[in-house]
């Protein structure tokens, strides 16, 4: 559906490098990284707002490097929306019918669909700065759906949205993924999306996209140190972390999920040094002899062993990997 080959864009004090990417007809891909990865302006050169220095865009097979945003049949939401604050919510969701020069009723038909599909039909007469940060985001998906495009790109969706709002957008964009059976590329540095919306994920580093897969094989199996650290593992140099006691024959670092350090009656011994509950668990920061090492307890854990901020605990390693 989409396939990127060797595109790479200088930007002089940032760089895309070398991105080769496929994503499917209908997918729902999640493309993850940290602030200042690349990812947005990876969706800028995919919807043409950008040109690539090198390497080609497909999409159903076509060569669309060259060609105009306009012309690729691609819908970019970037993350402040971009709504047109002297349109009210109809004209906004019917603006691209309009300059595509769609029958009037044609129009209608298709701004009240999806406005009522969206759960938007009594914001229609409504201005966008009346609107809630959640009613925005579903008058700017409204509008990108309505010219029915290739491939829709989401840039940092909930980002400016409330807990509660978020949650219900991602149970609906979940539901409107099914209904409407489009393909996305949904840019994001929460694990929380790309586990709830993804059929696969990518995770994104310094301008290169380092590992692609399902969600269970990325996050249970990172393939390089950067896709590791972004994913919140315990990453150490092999010989740093002797006194672990680790296996490390072959390969030069060593990473631990924090699930898989364990709170124990034997094993290393371990001072507490941070203690972050949560509702069911708790995120610690465990020194063993001059390591630092998360962890991830559950409460029940925490109040069977006592674990507080200078305590004395035991600690084993269930699991651990060796990357070169």
């Amino acid at each position: 559906m989409l396939r990127l080959e060797g595109v790479s864009k200088d930007l002089g004090d940032f760089a895309l490098k070398e991105v080769n990417l496929r994503v499917n007809r209908g997918e729902y891909f999640v493309l993850l990284g940290p602030s200042g990865a690349g990812k947005t302006l990876l969706l800028e050169v995919v919807a043409g707002i950008q040109k690539p220095d090198r390497g080609r865009i497909y999409l159903e097979g076509e060569d669309v490097t060259e060609r105009p945003p306009e012309r690729r049949g691609v819908a970019y939401v970037p993350q402040n929306y971009a709504l047109f604050p002297h349109l009210n919510v109809y004209e906004n969701i019917a603006y691209g019918l309009r300059i595509r020069k769609v029958d009037r009723r044609e129009i209608d038909s298709v701004v009240r669909f999806l406005a009522d599909s969206l759960g938007i039909s009594h914001l229609l007469h409504r201005k966008p700065n009346t609107l809630s940060g959640g009613e925005q985001q579903r008058v700017a998906i409204a509008r990108a759906l309505a010219v029915k495009p290739k491939i829709l790109l989401l840039d940092e969706p909930f980002s400016n949205l409330d807990l509660n709002t978020k949650l219900k957008l991602i149970e609906d964009i979940r539901r409107w993924h099914d209904e409407f059976e489009f393909t996305a590329i949904h840019v994001t540095h929460s694990f929380d999306e790309a586990v709830s919306l993804a059929n696969r994920v990518g995770v994104m580093v310094n301008g290169r996209v380092e590992q692609v897969g399902s969600v269970f094989e990325v996050f249970s199996n990172p393939k390089s140190v950067e896709v590791a650290r972004f994913l919140g593992y315990n990453v150490f140099r092999c010989v740093e972390v002797e006194s672990l006691g680790l296996n490390y024959d072959r390969g030069e670092y060593v990473v631990i999920r924090p699930e898989d350090v364990l709170i124990s009656d034997r094993g290393l011994d371990a001072t507490v040094e941070y203690v972050d509950f949560m509702k069911f668990s708790a995120n610690l920061t465990l020194n063993v002899d001059g390591i630092r090492l998360k962890a991830l307890a559950t409460i029940n854990d925490v109040l069977r062993w006592n674990v507080r901020v200078g305590s004395k605990v035991k600690v084993r390693i269930k699991r651990y990997r060796v990357i070169s």
